[in-house]
């Protein structure tokens, strides 16, 4: 069960790291697709990709967490 702990951590540390790229990439994207080619929607818009990511970060964390106490 440690296994699948550590594993449930590991990929959440790796979703977030991958959520941050995404995001900062579509926030670039949007930021000079309003500058170049009239996007109409504001660049904060998107931080809305990142809310999947934080659904699934959060589904394995507490996964990791219910795994651990199964150990103890």
């Amino acid at each position: 069960m440690k296994f699948l702990s550590n594993l449930f951590l590991v990929l959440a540390v790796l979703l977030s790291d991958v959520m941050c790229a995404v995001v900062a990439y579509n926030y670039c994207d949007m930021v000079w697709g309003i500058k170049y080619a009239g996007y109409s929607a504001p660049a904060s818009t998107a931080f809305l990709v990142a809310i999947p990511f934080m659904i699934a970060i959060v589904v394995c964390v507490v996964i990791a967490l219910y795994f651990k106490k199964r150990t103890t």
